[in-house]
């Protein structure tokens, strides 16, 4: 059973910074993490190809940076790794970012089954996994908080507004899944000796066959127009654990003049 797990490296930082000309990220001198849904992710084909054998390649689009998030996963237990980096693909969106992926996941595979966290902490929009799936014509299914192998594919479990759906796919597919799906393991010492030998692969716009008009800002179908930051105009009064009594004679005395109470 082969195995592509779709990442990102994203802030480890509250304190997003944004560049008002071009209404991308600032990244540089931030600190990086994994995507924290997209461990749930690997932690999945973790599972899957212990009950079934086979090989996982984690796959991520980045800044020369990311190899670290790679080597992460490596030492995590995933086999391959590959990096998407090209200055071409900066400033790319959601659209533009699956047209990469996609075209990294042909190029690497075939596959059985991709994963993907169902979304990045600095950018919520649980787009990408779904359009890379559309891009590479085959069934996906989302908020996947439960799934197990079955003929020919997997049954998998949707946590949604409605309740739980429960949906077959056969493979290939593509399923980006939420945190209630299982817990990451931690790297052992032995996959972080692993995962400092591990060669990984750049590969770039032209080794993936794309071209500079499919990519990058000139290949985004979206673009951030104006960049606003919310402003705080409240006044907080704060009460220790000694003045809890004054505390709550205070809230209750501002809710009666709110006409709350």
């Amino acid at each position: 059973m082969k195995i592509a797990v779709l990442i990102k490296q994203v802030p480890d930082s509250d304190d997003v910074r944004m560049d008002p000309e071009t209404g991308t990220m600032v990244r540089e001198g931030m600190g990086a993490i994994v995507n924290p849904l997209d461990l749930n992710a690997l932690q999945a084909a973790l599972d899957l190809r212990s009950a079934a054998g086979g090989e996982i390649t984690v796959i991520t689009m980045g800044p020369p940076r990311a190899h670290e998030a790679l080597r992460e996963c490596l030492s995590m237990g995933a086999d391959r790794g590959m990096l998407l980096t090209d200055r071409a693909f900066a400033g790319s969106d959601t659209w533009a970012t699956a047209k990469v992926l996609a075209a990294a996941v042909k190029k690497a595979g075939p596959f059985d089954l991709v994963v993907a966290g169902e979304k990045a902490t600095d950018g919520e929009t649980g787009q990408v996994g779904p359009e890379t799936a559309a891009l590479l014509g085959i069934p996906f299914s989302t908020y996947v908080s439960a799934l197990s192998l079955a003929d020919g594919g997997v049954e998998v479990s949707r946590t949604v507004e409605e309740g739980i759906q429960r949906q077959y796919l056969p493979f290939p597919c593509l399923l980006t899944v939420l945190h209630a799906l299982n817990e990451p393991s931690m790297p052992t010492l032995a996959g972080k000796k692993r995962a400092r030998r591990t060669e990984i692969p750049s590969e770039g716009i032209a080794s993936i066959g794309l071209s500079q008009e499919e990519t990058g800002l000139g290949g985004s179908a979206t673009r951030v127009v104006k960049i606003s930051y919310p402003t705080i105009s409240r006044t907080t009064e704060m009460f220790d654990e000694k003045r809890i009594d004054e505390g709550i004679e205070r809230l209750v005395a501002v809710l009666r003049d709110m006409a709350v109470i």
